[in-house]
């Protein structure tokens, strides 16, 4: 089977892969005004079982094992065991119109999940379904060819003799865990979930633990 292919992000930067001590990183205030020559703006791929955040008492994996740029802050969140982009910087109005829903900054989403879903599966995602927290808005959703991507450590658990299929999905809201509700409520469990872009920025050929700079 063809596997599809990451694309290039249209801004270039630099991509780096840092290892160094973690620094507290204050959130950005959303009337931070900042001019474009200190505007920081950073992708990065955050792997799997690493926290989006800079500190952590219990020692866990954080930002700041990866990335060593201070004063940035993450533009919205990405759970501890989903992969792919995140953005991080220090523009508060930018970090605001990413993460929150007011905007309706789109996400896109690669995700594996158990089974083949049907068309009315896919016509119950796209049209929304109802949530214990109310029903989700409409969203993009179609089968894709399983993407080229890296092996995620540990790897996924699948059951014998269940295949698995790979949706792209985009959300223009982020209730909490919504993807993987969204597909458990049609029959589908969430295998695994790497958000592939935010808006026109996407994840390019960064590697788990890389990040690019704009």
């Amino acid at each position: 089977m063809r596997k599809s292919k990451l694309l290039d992000n249209k801004s270039k930067g630099n991509i780096r892969s840092a290892r160094k001590q973690p620094h507290k990183v204050r959130p950005v205030k959303k009337n931070n005004v900042i001019d474009a020559k200190s505007r920081k703006v950073v992708l990065f791929n955050k792997p799997f079982d690493v926290l989006c955040q800079f500190t952590d008492d219990q020692k866990r994996q954080t930002l700041a094992d990866f990335v060593d740029i201070k004063e940035v802050y993450a533009a919205g969140r990405l759970d501890k065991d989903s992969e792919g982009l995140l953005l991080l910087t220090n523009d508060g109005k930018l970090q605001n119109k990413i993460a929150s829903p007011k905007y309706k900054a789109p996400k896109t989403y690669w995700v594996q999940v158990e089974g083949i879903p049907d068309e009315k599966a896919i016509n119950d995602l796209t049209q929304g379904v109802v949530l214990k927290d109310g029903l989700t808005k409409p969203a993009k959703v179609k089968i894709i060819e399983p993407p080229s991507v890296w092996p995620r450590n540990p790897p996924i658990r699948e059951r014998k003799n269940i295949p698995t299929s790979w949706l792209q999905i985009q959300l223009t809201e982020g209730k909490n865990r919504q993807v993987r509700r969204m597909t458990a409520h049609v029959g589908h469990p969430t295998l695994r979930l790497i958000r592939y872009a935010i808006g026109d920025w996407n994840l390019g050929q960064l590697q788990p633990g890389e990040y690019r700079t704009l």
